[in-house]
C-alpha cells in the first residue's frame, strides 16, 4: 500500500476531531510531497537538523509542523521558528529554556507535557506529581501556551499493558483538566502510535502519531 492510500485507509477509522500526525522522520522530503498530494498536512519530526532542513525545503507549503522527539536546549533555534507545536515538553529545564526562547524572540510556543508511564526507562518525561506542580505555575510561563499531554505506552506485545499506560495517561490528562478549566487550551491527549492507535482512540487520544504505517520502514 503506497503513501497516498495508507493516509487514506487511517482517516476513515478516525473519529472526528482526532488530528493524524504523519511522522515523517527518517524519510525524504519526496515522502512528504506525496502525503500533502493526499491532503494529508500536520507532519512530525523528532531531529532537530532533519526538522529544519525539510521545514525550510517546504516552506509556504501550509504545513502543520509538530516537533515529537527529545529536544535538547542546544538545539532550540533548529526547531521553535518553525513548530507549531513541541509535544515532547520532558523537563523542567527544557521547559524554562523555551519560555526565555519565546521571551527573546516574541513568540509564544504552544506545548505538551510528556508524561512518562512506560516500563522503559529509556523513555523521558514527566511523573504526574511533576506535572501537576507545573500546572499550579502555568501561569508564570508567559510565553508558553499549554495545550495538554503527551505519552507512550510501553513498547510491549501485552496489550494489558499498553491499556494500562493509556489508561494512566488519560486519567492524569481528565485530573488536570477538572483541576484547571481555566487554561482553556489543555484539550490535547496526543497517545498513539503506528502499533496502538487504535487502541489509543478508546483512551481518547485526540492526536495520534502514526509514522511506519504510513511511509513505511525508514529510508535513511
Amino acid at each position: 500500500m503506497g503513501i497516498a492510500e495508507s493516509i487514506k485507509t487511517i482517516k476513515k477509522e478516525l473519529p472526528s476531531g482526532v488530528k493524524l500526525v504523519a511522522v515523517s522522520k527518517f524519510h525524504p522530503v519526496e515522502a512528504i510531497e506525496e502525503a500533502l498530494g493526499a491532503g494529508q498536512t500536520v507532519f512530525g519530526e523528532n531531529r532537530p537538523q532533519e526538522f529544519e532542513k525539510k521545514a525550510q525545503a517546504l516552506q509556504g507549503r501550509g504545513i502543520e509542523w509538530h516537533f515529537i522527539g527529545h529536544l535538547q536546549t542546544n538545539k532550540l533555534k533548529m526547531v521553535l521558528p518553525y513548530a507549531d507545536l513541541v509535544q515532547s515538553v520532558d523537563s523542567q529545564h527544557l521547559l524554562d529554556a523555551i519560555n526565555d526562547w519565546g521571551a527573546k524572540n516574541g513568540r509564544t510556543i504552544p506545548v505538551l507535557l510528556e508524561l512518562h508511564v512506560a516500563a522503559e526507562e529509556t523513555k523521558t518525561g514527566f511523573y504526574e506529581e511533576e506535572i501537576l506542580d507545573i500546572m499550579f505555575r502555568a501561569g508564570s510561563y508567559k510565553n508558553i501556551r499549554f495545550c495538554g499531554l503527551m505519552g507512550m505506552a510501553t513498547n510491549t506485545d501485552a496489550e494489558e499493558d499498553i491499556r494500562a499506560d493509556f489508561g494512566r495517561i488519560k486519567a492524569c490528562y481528565d485530573y488536570l483538566r477538572d483541576l484547571f478549566p481555566e487554561y482553556e487550551d489543555f484539550r490535547e491527549l496526543s497517545i498513539g502510535m503506528s502499533g496502538d492507535w487504535r487502541i489509543a482512540l478508546e483512551y481518547g487520544a485526540t492526536i495520534v502519531r502514526i509514522g511506519t504505517a504510513i511511509f513505511g520502514e525508514r529510508q535513511y
